[in-house]
């Protein structure tokens, strides 16, 4: 039956809002009023500005490639939409991994393909390539993965990542990674798209940089790809908001600066969390060294009631982890300011002690 709507998207986007923000998955929103900007900046002239070169030139000195193999969408989510759009077709194989970022899925689903899963095993769900090979047919056409992972935050280093396009390149499928959490990774990682044309990867200004307003997202092929996803574009959305694109450009022009800010909170905010992990014997969860995201499993109970009492009685919120197939854990997110997560946890605490 083909799927026509995203569970969890949904389910995010109608949750009442708390003080206590665990469930978020992202940086503090930046504002882009800190800097000088008029409204002639935005070049409100009525025109769109197709494939507009300069955000495209940013988005490819960003990864470290040429501005032809530069897709801009709006957003990560379009982003994956238009890759998969691009590289699969109704009848073909998908092999994802679990946990999986629903949303991910649901596109290939909605796109007529069929979905078998690997598994990233806990406690720290790194990628087994021996897992992928298990999992790979020859109707297999994508591979689809998160990097870093999302839920859990794992980091997949390059030979890892190799040994996973090997695998494509004997079925003659590619590689689709969502790298929206790259930036938060620890040591400082390149795109997987500089490991070959095998790999397609998308990203965006979201979840590290607080910027998911504006929408500026991308996807990195190979040049002949990133000219079909263009042309996919066309049927969608023909172009982007010029005034956002304009916008993007402005953030590319202080990214260092944003991001210079945020990897010293998040650094903190790993070590609160952490020390949080340590300190309970009612959750398994590995140490945080890098991203935003963990993925604690609750050894015993139930995490949806868990859910419902953080927000009723502790104005908190986490994510079950039934939203990516493991309904035993939880995300937790460590992006919001200091104060919100360091009383979070706190209360997150209070919410599993009552339920013992």
């Amino acid at each position: 039956m083909r799927v026509l709507a995203s569970e969890y998207m949904y389910w995010a986007k109608n949750q009442a809002a708390v003080r206590y923000a665990l469930g978020s998955s992202e940086v503090p929103a930046c504002a882009l009023d800190r800097w000088p900007i008029a409204i002639a900046d935005l070049e409100l002239d009525g025109r769109s500005r197709y494939r507009y070169p300069p955000l495209r030139e940013a988005i490819a000195r960003h990864d470290g490639v040429t501005a032809d193999r530069v897709v801009m969408a709006d957003g990560t989510s379009m982003a994956n939409m238009l890759a998969m759009a691009a590289l699969i077709a109704p009848g073909d194989e998908v092999v994802a991994e679990h946990p999986v970022y629903e949303p991910m899925v649901a596109a290939a689903q909605f796109l007529g393909a069929t979905v078998r899963s690997f598994e990233r095993r806990g406690p720290d769900f790194a990628i087994d390539p021996g897992e992928v090979e298990r999992a790979v047919m020859p109707k297999t056409r994508l591979i689809l993965l998160t990097n870093l992972h999302n839920p859990t935050g794992n980091l997949a280093d390059a030979a890892t990542l190799r040994a996973v396009a090997d695998i494509a390149v004997r079925v003659g499928a590619h590689v689709l990674v969502d790298e929206v959490y790259l930036d938060a990774a620890l040591p400082s990682q390149q795109t997987a798209a500089l490991l070959g044309d095998r790999f397609v990867v998308t990203s965006s200004l979201t979840k590290c940089y607080g910027l998911s307003g504006i929408r500026c997202g991308w996807i990195i092929a190979s040049p002949e790809l990133a000219e079909r996803m263009w042309r996919l574009n066309e049927l969608f959305a023909v172009a982007q908001s010029h005034a956002a694109e304009r916008l993007a450009l402005i953030a590319f022009e202080h990214l260092h600066e944003v991001a210079s800010a945020n990897a010293a909170l998040l650094q903190h905010n790993r070590a609160l969390a952490n020390a949080f992990f340590a300190s309970r014997d009612d959750l398994e969860c590995s140490p945080m060294t890098g991203g935003i995201t963990a993925f604690p499993r609750l050894i015993s109970g139930d995490v949806n009631a868990l859910y419902r009492l953080l927000v009723e009685r502790y104005d908190t919120s986490i994510v079950p982890g039934r939203f990516f197939g493991a309904a035993g854990h939880f995300r937790l997110g460590v992006g919001q300011p200091t104060e919100i997560v360091a009383a979070g946890l706190e209360r997150l605490g209070a919410a599993l002690d009552s339920l013992k």
